[in-house]
């Protein structure tokens, strides 16, 4: 090995400055150049003459193009760059609905087609689709395809909700192509969770300022604007909370999916740093989403822990387990009056419950039509749409309280079996790649993807849990998490292995 010159190191280093100071030079003056004052002024002029004769909307509307180009070009050419912008915006987007007046929703739809449009051109050019031969890809344009035929239900009441339904299905499952095709290094991944645990950070703090300190003068007329929205949200006495999101279901589900993050983290190979903060997250999330009074997901931890002891069945899990399940039986069974409690507890005793048992009704009179209607009554037939454009049909009316009824009564038995086929593909590929993976951080980031996305399809049952950002984008996020970390571990081995071994497998 040679030696290393400390002179001809130095050499380089001042040579690198000195062209370093020349561009800034060449930047400096080409700023205080005629021509760039005279436009600076031009651009000043232009906006102060709109704003005095059109006012105020002339001044924000010029402040998009200003922003929006440049953003629009950063995410066309850097495709990491628009990954992370696509999360945080999902993440944030009730927030900045609060303060942004428009169509921010269409524009995040326009967004993901924008980032799929550069994937299919990049791919084009590259020619090379083994990335996207995988049994979940599949699975996904499947159920992508019948989403789209389903325009042509002839037991459909009306295709405008189609169209306007098609948007929260179609539209957001190419999410899972755009992140199967940018996410390329493990580096990449382990910056798009911590940005997730920042994000998930912020929002249980959130709650906690409205469990505290009280809402915001915002959200206490949006808490009274409409006595249907007290009469869900105000439960004996006590608000439930949903922080920045756009209801209380979305606030607790997102509490829920980065503490099984965290459990994997504390059983996986990481520094032990990382397991004492992970732990003191699950406990923050953990409260969090108690003082969103979802019952639904109170499940959901519990039944994580359960798959993730029966995938690391050892001594440490087995103890684990032990007691994460003595402290909910605790938990479940302990007399109190914190009405946050009292609805944790009520959720372990579904029939007790008149809400639950209503659901189960409403369920039961659907069924026949559910049977006799293959292809369901088409996309957007319950729920707003179908008020909207089908009043006074007969699902028009029907609360679907359900993903799953939802799957079932617009697209049918045949749907709801494609639909059931797609997750089970997604769990079997999940739980095949843990498995196979060899490397110990990338089965950890595999193992909690594989039960993020068991966790989401229960919480599929009790409530909608796969419609509403950010938990839609999230959801496909972690499917797609599934197969990059196998092709990282592949590749890594790969890196690894002489070529003669290589060459024999």
């Amino acid at each position: 090995m040679a030696d290393h010159n400390p002179v001809a190191g130095n050499i380089v280093f001042k040579k690198r400055e000195t062209n370093n100071r020349a561009r800034i030079n060449r930047l400096v003056s080409k700023l205080n150049s005629p021509l760039f004052i005279s436009l600076l002024g031009a651009f000043a002029a232009i906006i102060g003459i709109g704003v005095g004769t059109a006012g105020i909307p002339f001044g924000g509307m010029f402040l998009a193009i200003a922003i929006g180009i440049p953003l629009v070009w950063c995410l066309v050419a850097y495709s990491e760059f628009g990954v992370l912008v696509l999360l945080i915006t999902a993440y944030l987007l009730f927030l900045l609905m609060r303060f942004i007046p428009g169509p921010l929703g269409t524009l995040m739809d326009a967004m993901q087609a924008l980032l799929a449009i550069v994937v299919v051109v990049k791919q084009k050019k590259e020619n090379n689709w083994a990335l996207f031969k995988g049994p979940i890809t599949v699975m996904v344009l499947l159920w992508i395809g019948y989403n789209l035929i389903e325009v042509a239900n002839p037991t459909a009441e009306s295709r405008m909700a189609w169209v306007y339904t098609v948007r929260s299905v179609a539209i957001v499952q190419i999410s899972y192509f755009i992140f199967l095709y940018n996410i390329k290094s493990v580096k990449f991944v382990r910056l798009i969770l911590k940005l997730w645990l920042v994000l998930s950070i912020l929002g249980a703090l959130y709650g906690f300022k409205q469990e505290f300190i009280g809402f915001s003068d915002s959200e206490n007329a949006y808490l009274y604007s409409d006595p249907s929205i007290a009469s869900l949200l105000f439960i004996n006495g006590h608000w439930r909370k949903f922080s920045f999101f756009s209801d209380p279901v979305a606030y607790s589900y997102n509490m829920v999916m980065p503490s099984i993050l965290c459990v994997c983290v504390i059983f996986g190979k990481f520094a032990n740093w990382k397991k004492i903060v992970s732990l003191f997250l699950i406990i923050l999330f953990f409260i969090a989403m108690i003082f969103s009074g979802t019952r639904g997901a109170n499940v959901l931890l519990p039944a994580a822990l359960l798959l993730f002891a029966i995938l690391n069945y050892n001594k440490k899990v087995l103890i684990f387990s032990c007691i994460a399940g003595f402290f909910f039986i605790v938990l479940i069974n302990i007399p109190t009056g914190n009405q946050n409690i009292v609805r944790f507890q009520s959720a372990f005793r579904p029939n007790n419950d008149d809400s639950y048992n209503v659901r189960k009704q409403n369920q039961k009179r659907i069924q026949p039509y559910i049977l006799t209607h293959p292809m369901g009554g088409g996309l957007g037939a319950t729920g707003v749409w179908g008020k909207r454009f089908a009043p006074g049909s007969f699902l028009s009316n029907f609360p679907p309280d359900s993903g799953y009824i939802r799957v079932a009564v617009e697209n049918g038995w045949l749907g709801l079996l494609l639909f059931c086929t797609m997750m089970f593909v997604m769990m079997k590929t999940g739980i095949n790649n843990f498995y196979l993976i060899q490397d110990p951080e990338l089965k950890s980031y595999c193992l909690a993807a594989t039960l993020i996305v068991f966790a989401f399809n229960i919480a599929d049952f009790p409530q909608e849990a796969l419609v509403q950002f950010p938990s839609n984008i999230l959801f496909y996020l972690f499917v797609a998490l599934i197969p990059i970390t196998k092709n990282l571990d592949d590749q890594k081995r790969k890196n690894i292995l002489p070529a003669a071994s290589v060459e024999g497998t």
